[in-house]
């Protein structure tokens, strides 16, 4: 028994005392396994997952590290039951393996016949298994796999609490030359152990913050590979800005990069096709599938894989011979489908804390508010007489959060500052107010270029956004952001907004992330969920009263 920050409960809860002075260690261990579900101001509740384990065992933690966390910070002896249960759960991670056979056939085998017995005779995954083949050389028991089934495999062994190894290896792809041009930069050293961590796990997702250079992993991975790679990414401004980014850090010349998105159409060596395109559907059929056969690629990479629309986990399914790279500031799916990415992506093979690597220095320490408003009485009652599903609205564009963002504007004067909005009238009304240009999903994409340069180049101070702009966009001088409504209660949201502003700033500005938040009502709840994701990784918020000033 010892004096520490945690309190490890029987139904697998970790409770995390914040206030202790070991409370920012045992929180960046505990993070590694373990899911923040509640985070209110003095006690944090974690929760011990077997997804998280399973990820965390296949990033290289073992069972015994992540026990000896809990019994280095517990208060109370760690209870025996969730001791044995952590055991067990991680040792199912690679009991069983898919492999290949030596006339290269799929094979599922694992050296517990028992266990390889019961998923094969599970009615999902019966009828991808062809008949029992004769034992491994290394006695394990063995079923072929239908050629075709391997992503759909491992989807259902997740679902079963049997995640399998993927050994089955990759197709080496068209070789394609590629070299990272580093005359004028180097990658960090988080940067080459995430590509190296990817290589050695086969494919996977790697998770660093925003602005701690997702895309150079990208480019060195491809480098590493050396082969035809496609890219996926959110739209087409993000497209644009790999592009960039590509020829700028690599050998790559603009004839062997293309797009494809809804304005162009360049199949290439190396080709960044937006989600979108490849879920726009033509006469109830995904058209632009082709695209996925068009070229043998060795690699593809998925861009925020946390957004990875529900189609495209079906076509990635049937990708499973190529290797892939899941980029991503978070794991959380708000569709609950995080073991799709696990299966079908591939496990987590690298996680850097943000806290880890602002105090690097290669992201910007920030400081989050949440601005607390009172509604007007009349608002109030109009609030408490409206249906659920109109509550949250009504909260969210209260026109309080109009004068208060006047205000904040006017007190980070000459900074960069973006207003961030849901709903589109308020977007119109923040734009009128504070006679600043505004950007929403109806922007042209030359005109959302051209916003984004003169934000980045100081021309314009004040840019009024909507969701468009929460991932992959690169505006690496903000150093406010004043979000006034959101998609509900997204954590994944919260983090890229914040995201927003931790880029390295030249000019040595610290960062300031406002949230407004109706008192009392729908908008305060959202928003205690929307924090969850940050709190765990070490963000605070503080709390201000709108009526103090």
């Amino acid at each position: 028994m010892s004096d520490g920050p945690l309190i490890v409960q029987s139904d697998r809860t970790v409770l995390l005392e914040v206030a202790h002075p070991d409370a920012e260690d045992a929180r960046h261990d505990l993070a590694v396994f373990a899911e923040l579900e509640r985070a209110p101001e003095h006690i944090h509740t974690y929760r011990i997952t077997r997804l998280g384990l399973w990820n965390a065992r296949a990033a290289g933690h073992d069972a015994e590290s992540m026990l000896a966390t809990l019994e280095q910070y517990s208060k109370f002896p760690v209870p025996q039951s969730v001791a044995v249960d952590l055991r067990e759960t991680v040792g199912r991670y690679g009991r069983l393996v898919i492999d290949r056979t030596d006339t290269g056939e799929l094979e599922l085998r694992s050296t517990d016949a028992a266990v390889l017995a019961e998923v094969a005779r599970a009615k999902r995954i019966a009828p991808l298994l062809t008949a029992p083949l004769s034992p491994h050389p290394d006695g394990s028991a063995r079923f072929g796999v239908l050629p075709w089934a391997r992503g759909q495999l491992k989807q259902e062994l997740v679902k079963l609490g049997w995640p399998a190894e993927d050994l089955a290896g990759y197709t080496p792809g068209t070789p394609h030359e590629i070299d990272l041009d580093t005359a004028d930069w180097h990658l960090r050293p988080y940067q080459t152990q995430a590509i190296d961590n990817f290589f050695t796990g086969g494919s996977g997702v790697v998770v660093l913050p925003c602005g701690a250079g997702k895309t150079l992993v990208g480019a060195g991975a491809m480098a590493e590979a050396k082969t035809t790679t496609l890219v996926l990414v959110t739209n087409t401004v993000s497209a644009r800005q790999w592009r960039s980014e590509l020829l700028r850090r690599t050998s790559l010349t603009e004839e062997e990069i293309g797009e494809y998105s809804g304005q162009v159409k360049e199949i290439r060596p190396v080709t960044i096709a937006t989600y979108q395109i490849l879920t726009a559907k033509r006469k109830g059929e995904y058209g632009h599938l082709s695209l996925l056969d068009a070229m043998d690629w060795g690699l593809v990479i998925y861009d925020e894989v946390h957004l990875l629309p529900a189609p495209v986990f079906k076509l990635t399914a049937e990708l499973q011979a190529r290797r892939r790279l899941g980029l991503t500031a978070t794991l959380v799916r708000e569709d609950g489908r995080e073991g799709d990415v696990f299966s079908l992506i591939g496990p987590k093979r690298f996680d850097a804390p943000w806290k880890e690597i602002e105090a690097q220095g290669f992201i910007s320490p920030a400081s989050c508010f949440e601005v607390r408003i009172d509604l007007p009485q009349q608002e109030r009652l109009e609030y408490a007489a409206s249906a659920d599903d109109e509550r949250y609205r009504l909260a969210a564009t209260a026109p309080e959060k109009l004068r208060v963002v006047r205000r904040l504007v006017k007190q980070h004067d000459g900074e960069r500052i973006l207003v961030i909005g849901q709903y589109l009238d308020q977007i119109d009304q923040l734009a009128d107010a504070l006679n600043a240009p505004k950007l929403t999903g109806a922007t042209p994409v030359d005109e959302r270029e051209r916003l984004y340069q003169e934000f980045r180049d100081g021309v314009t101070k004040v840019l009024v956004v909507s969701k468009v702009a929460n991932f992959s966009v690169d505006l690496p001088e903000a150093t406010v952001a004043i979000q006034v409504s959101g998609s509900f209660g997204s954590r994944q949201e919260e983090a890229q907004r914040l995201g927003r502003l931790l880029r390295p700033k030249e000019s040595g500005l610290p960062a300031n992330f406002y949230t407004l938040v109706a008192r009392d009502t729908v908008d305060q709840d959202f928003a205690q969920n929307r924090q969850r994701f940050l709190a765990e990784q070490g963000y605070s918020y503080t709390i201000l009263d709108a009526q103090a000033g």
